[in-house]
């Protein structure tokens, strides 16, 4: 096994390459406002940026509105600073994916009773992914995701999935890990900032149910609360 690849480093060197040219073009899948907050607010001074909003994972039809919703606010909000001059960078646009849970649930079939950071995310990474690859079409320079802003998702993993589904489509993916150099910290300063809906589970109903029991086990919550269901609501 090689040495360990710094994909943050990885990004400045293609940025540093690009600095004195007209700025690339960057389809940037995103998971959520606060996780796209930080990234925004890096990458639209180097690339124009276009965010694709594509979760099919998020398989409450209210949770996924709500969150759509904050990402659209925060990028009308980076759009206005910009133009205002309050900002420096590149306005920012925004594609609504199609919202289909049902893809979900096809792509983890047989792996639901796995946990969190499993084979299961791992499936649902590439689903994502995958899509924004396709979705790319001949207008964008690279893809990317913010999910590697989190400490809880695995950088090598997306990366590695992000680079196969290059390769698959013939097209470049922008290796990162936004969590770097305090990235993470800068996400919840701007989620305070603007007021942004943190939610505390990815968007799953596994992930939800995970989460509600760890509350109950540090009694944050009562046992009779948690839901103890995976009901598929489209």
């Amino acid at each position: 096994m090689g040495p360990k690849r710094n994909y943050q480093s990885e990004l400045e060197k293609i940025i540093k390459r690009s600095n004195h040219e007209e700025p690339p073009t960057l389809l940037l899948h995103a998971c959520c406002a606060p996780c796209s907050s930080h990234c925004l607010e890096y990458l639209c001074k180097h690339f124009k940026v276009t965010v694709y909003y594509y979760n099919p994972n998020i398989t409450a039809g209210a949770e996924y509105r709500k969150r759509v919703a904050e990402e659209k606010r925060l990028i009308a909000a980076f759009n206005s600073e910009i133009i205002w001059g309050e900002r420096e960078g590149n306005p920012i646009a925004i594609r609504e994916g199609n919202y289909d849970p049902r893809r979900f649930y096809e792509a983890i079939r047989g792996l639901e009773d796995l946990g969190e950071g499993s084979e299961r995310c791992f499936k649902c990474f590439e689903l994502r992914l995958e899509q924004t690859a396709r979705a790319m079409g001949d207008g964008y320079d690279y893809f990317t995701t913010t999910l590697t802003i989190s400490p809880l998702k695995n950088a090598d993993k997306l990366n590695e999935i992000g680079e196969r589904m290059a390769e698959k489509y013939g097209v470049k993916w922008l290796p990162s890990d936004f969590k770097k150099k305090e990235g993470y910290k800068r996400s919840i300063e701007l989620s305070e900032k603007y007021d942004l809906y943190r939610q505390d589970y990815c968007g799953c109903g596994y992930s939800k149910m995970e989460r509600e029991r760890e509350k109950v086990r540090r009694g944050e919550m009562p046992a009779v609360l948690v839901t103890g269901t995976t009901q598929k609501i489209y």
